[in-house]
């Protein structure tokens, strides 16, 4: 009987270990514990501002280095992430790093569908939690718009993408009013008059060229200047 109660506890261990280490792959905690690790606390640190998100936040650092290095700007997204990803790993990635400000970017990929058939309220808690989450350690936030886009070209099966980018949009601006928090509209000043992205700020029709990461560095940090 103890033998079998035995095995049969490290066969619980052993899955248990298994679907963790999974669990924690696809939150990807990995992708910047050592760049975390690597940044001091110092009086530099107070003026820290993470910038939370996915590809487009990923994609913005890699091509335009110098906005971010200039302006001790932070770049934590990650390609193809959910806002219930980001949410999991917001600990880590933001209020670890003793930012003053974050600014979260959240919404695409949920409306793909990367996630799971998508939901808005889910979406919009999700955003909500992570700017609570900051809130509640003495960090400033701001909310930003999704960015336009008229569909999904790795995913073309998910619908009306425009209709429900603008009704995202609308609902976090109108939490971001309630909670007194500034907000970041890239999505007017990025779309054409199908709401889709100008063309000439993306080469996908979602993830920003270098033209366009220029035009959301004009829009955001005058916001940020503002908030710090």
């Amino acid at each position: 009987m103890k033998k079998t109660s035995l095995i049969v506890s490290l066969l619980f261990g052993i899955i248990f270990c298994s679907h963790a280490q999974d669990f924690n792959k696809m939150i990807n905690l990995e992708k910047y514990a050592a760049a975390n690790a690597g940044l001091s606390r110092t009086a530099k640190g107070k003026k820290r501002v993470v910038f939370m998100g996915n590809s487009i936040t990923e994609n913005w650092v890699e091509m335009r280095k110098d906005f971010f290095d200039e302006n001790n700007y932070i770049g934590r997204g990650i390609s193809g992430q959910t806002s219930t990803q980001m949410l999991l790993r917001f600990r880590q990635d933001v209020i670890n790093l003793n930012p003053k400000l974050v600014v979260i970017n959240a919404g695409t990929n949920d409306i793909a569908e990367a996630g799971g058939r998508y939901d808005p309220q889910i979406t919009l808690s999700n955003i909500k939690s992570m700017a609570e989450l900051a809130e509640s350690n003495g960090i400033k936030v701001i909310l930003s718009s999704v960015l336009p886009a008229a569909s999904i070209p790795w995913k073309k099966d998910v619908e009306y993408v425009a209709d429900k980018i603008e009704i995202l949009n609308t609902c976090i601006k109108a939490y971001a009013n309630e909670k007194g928090f500034p907000y970041i509209d890239y999505y007017s000043e990025m779309k054409d008059k199908n709401r889709a992205m100008i063309s000439g700020y993306s080469s996908d029709g979602v993830h920003p060229v270098a033209e366009g990461y220029e035009v959301m560095e004009k829009i955001a940090k005058p916001i940020i200047d503002a908030t710090l």
